[in-house]
């Protein structure tokens, strides 16, 4: 448990996780969708950007405010989001690939 919540604005987190597993599928990894790549296959393969990231891991800092801490001005009540919570929230959006 990271001890963190999702951002209160569900969209946020929902693009996220679209995102994270449409590179698990892809790459075989859930390599951060926040972040541009000069080549997707080797950033996943180095693992550095694959969720939880680095960052997140050592620091408990997450740019994609997918995983916030409760000081954080963002932060929501919960760490939840249903499958059809996320269709709904990006099913305007194509794929992030």
């Amino acid at each position: 448990n990271t001890g963190t919540t999702y951002c209160s604005d569900p969209s946020i987190p929902a693009v996220v996780i679209k995102g994270l597993a449409e590179h698990k599928v892809v790459l075989g990894a859930p390599l951060c969708p926040c972040r541009h790549y000069e080549d997707k296959a080797a950033e996943a393969k180095d693992g550095y950007w694959n969720c939880p990231c680095v960052p997140m891991r050592e620091r408990h800092e997450c740019h994609c405010m997918l995983f916030l801490t409760e000081e954080n001005e963002f932060a929501g009540d919960s760490q939840k989001l249903s499958v059809e919570e996320v269709e709904s929230h990006t099913e305007s959006m194509g794929s992030v690939l």
